[in-house]
């Protein structure tokens, strides 16, 4: 019995010290990634860059199998259905916004997150490729997202079969979605899933400067740069923009996910106490040693 419970230890151990060396890998490989993307920059060719790196990221947290993938378009906006293979839910459905800071991601980028979601629940996904800044600045990307919406209306789906997800900006899109659809006075999503979602255009929450060394992922210098390709010389606290400034009141029940390691961390707390204010259920998950949108790698934790 000793010899068997020092066994289990043993085990227990050695897959730790793995988790935690995969870990140190993947930051350090995190670094290089964004470091050679250039991506405080918007000059034409570093944002070329930027975007081949997330389209690179995509490819290396390859997804998991098990998933048909089914490209379609909409007007000239790319979108893709992710179907689980095996018996799936069909009473619900995921309209998944993808992230990229608004100036870079695309749907090989969005895969990943969109299979691991159809793995998980056994729900459709969709996902669609808003236009990106600087080209196609506020209000471009909400304009798509609503398309997107009304593209599931018109398939049969009522608002509250829907699960509407996002990760970074995609968070924010997905928050500004649902603010949308309220203020027209129509039906909302079912519920909000977010993944260290951007909610605080101005920076103003204590992470962006406590966590910033500790972040592998994203820099203020980074922050500033996209915002401004996307809303060139805008008021980043307006509520159109930052959605953590908004009126939440009647928006749905929310979960939120976040790592402890990046400085997005105060835009998920402060969402959580805001929801919680508002009187909207609100989860909020974190974990230790965690960046940004993890949830995409191929790590236990995600």
């Amino acid at each position: 019995m000793k010899s068997k419970i020092n066994s289990q230890k043993i085990h227990k151990e050695t897959t730790e010290l793995l988790n935690q060396k995969l870990t140190e890998a993947m930051m350090t490989a995190l670094k290089a990634i964004h470091s050679a993307a250039s991506p405080d920059s918007m000059d034409v060719e570093d944002l070329a860059r930027q975007r081949k790196g997330q389209e690179v990221l995509g490819r290396l947290m390859s997804p998991p199998i098990g998933f048909s993938w089914e490209p379609l378009s909409l007007g000239e906006m790319p979108m893709a259905w992710v179907r689980p293979e095996r018996g799936h839910d069909c009473s619900k459905v995921i309209l998944y916004c993808h992230g990229g800071g608004y100036t870079s991601g695309n749907l090989g980028y969005a895969r990943v997150l969109a299979a691991k979601m159809a793995g998980a629940t056994g729900c459709e996904v969709l996902a669609f490729q808003y236009r990106l800044a600087p080209e196609f600045p506020y209000p471009a990307a909400l304009e798509d997202a609503l398309e997107a919406w009304e593209y599931l209306m018109h398939q049969g789906w009522g608002a509250k079969d829907v699960i509407l997800a996002g990760d970074s900006a995609g968070g924010n899109l997905a928050l500004e979605l649902t603010l949308a659809l309220k203020e027209e006075g129509r039906f909302q999503p079912g519920r909000l899933v977010l993944f260290s979602p951007w909610t605080d255009m101005s920076a103003s929450g204590d992470s962006y400067t406590q966590r910033e060394e500790l972040d592998p992922m994203l820099t203020n210098r980074y922050i500033q740069s996209v915002r401004s390709a996307y809303a060139p010389n805008a008021d980043y606290c307006h509520s159109k923009l930052s959605p953590l400034f908004a009126d939440l009141s009647g928006l749905p029940p929310t979960l939120i996910q976040v790592g402890e390691r990046e400085i997005l961390y105060s835009d998920s707390e402060r969402l959580r106490n805001a929801l919680t204010t508002a009187g909207v259920p609100c989860v909020l998950q974190s974990w230790p040693d965690m960046w940004h949108v993890f949830q995409m790698f191929p790590l236990k934790s995600a």
